[in-house]
């Protein structure tokens, strides 16, 4: 076994060891080709205004990894598994929340975890320079598991793994160390539709492209205007931050989600079936207090009145 051979084998142990469900390492040098083409998709989507209001989405850096870390040749990708057991009331005075958003801010648990990784990582030999991201860095993440085998990037635009379904997180170490790549992750979604079929809005325009204009979880989330698009608020169905339809609905989450051991991803008691009353009510200071420590912050206020408002004059 050499030397490269040995080290991918211990990073990928200690990822698990730290507690990251998935790992896999993609080599940023292979495959050229599929990575122009995957520029070339995100170009035609941007094209296309399907990013909406999400400018952050056209920065140059996420269509070439190279301009992000210019020393990066290989990435290890790592996924954490949030699902629950826990299920979204149907009552008429409740909202939904999406189930990234129950439990304690992702991006605060997977960065402690991809700290402990990358700080052991330049320990193991010299000149090893990381970074360590989470979705909010301009990179293709999701590109870039499916690379390094972790899962496939699916017809909704979500990664599915054959372990957990695609209820995971995903981060990734960046590092010019030239490690042993995995296989590609394979598409498993065949000739199955359920995801477009059921989106209330059709964002799913077509297998693999999501119009962020027409997805609930964008306006719930994103939107900072003052009223939701007639389109969007008359399809709500019942949801007042973001959206799990294309997820509930998948087979592969139907049949191989699992509970995870995470703790932090459980639901916040206030989070699980909110009233949708008090969310049209909710003022900064209890926004303050029922959200700290929550990727929910990024709703402010006047956009959580604003989205159970709509729910409840339907």
């Amino acid at each position: 076994m050499n030397n490269i051979t040995m080290i991918s084998k211990d990073i990928k142990q200690k990822a698990l060891d730290i507690g990251f469900h998935k790992v896999g390492i993609a080599n940023v040098n292979l495959d050229s080709d599929k990575q122009a083409e995957n520029k070339q998709r995100l170009q035609r989507w941007l094209d296309k205004g399907y990013q909406a209001d999400m400018a952050w989405m056209s920065n140059s850096k996420r269509q070439d990894i190279l301009q992000y870390f210019p020393e990066v040749k290989s990435i290890v990708s790592v996924g954490l598994n949030y699902y629950t057991p826990h299920q979204h009331s149907d009552s008429p005075d409740v909202g939904k929340i999406s189930r990234y958003g129950w439990g304690r801010d992702y991006h605060k648990v997977i960065t402690k975890k991809l700290k402990i990784l990358a700080s052991w990582l330049t320990t193991q030999q010299d000149d090893i320079q990381v970074k360590y991201c989470v979705d909010t860095a301009p990179i293709q993440d999701k590109f870039w598991a499916q690379q390094a085998g972790v899962g496939w990037v699916a017809k909704n635009g979500n990664v599915i793994t054959t372990d957990y379904g695609s209820w995971v997180f995903l981060g990734e170490i960046l590092t010019n160390l030239e490690l042993k790549p995995d296989r590609t992750h394979t598409n498993h979604c065949g000739t199955c539709t359920r995801c477009l079929d059921a989106c209330p809005t059709q964002a799913i325009t077509e297998p693999f492209v999501v119009n962020a204009n027409l997805c609930i979880a964008y306006h719930t989330i994103e939107n900072r205007q003052p009223e939701l698009p007639p389109e969007i608020a008359s399809n709500l169905n019942g949801w007042v931050a973001g959206c799990d339809i294309c997820q509930d609905v998948c087979p592969w989450n139907q049949r191989f989600a699992k509970v995870t051991d995470i703790t932090d991803f459980f639901p916040y008691p206030d989070n699980l079936n909110p009233k949708l009353m008090d969310l049209a009510q909710i003022d900064e200071v209890e926004w303050n207090k029922r959200f700290q420590g929550s990727a929910l912050r990024r709703i402010k206020p006047e956009m959580w009145r604003r989205n159970a408002q709509t729910l409840m004059d339907k």
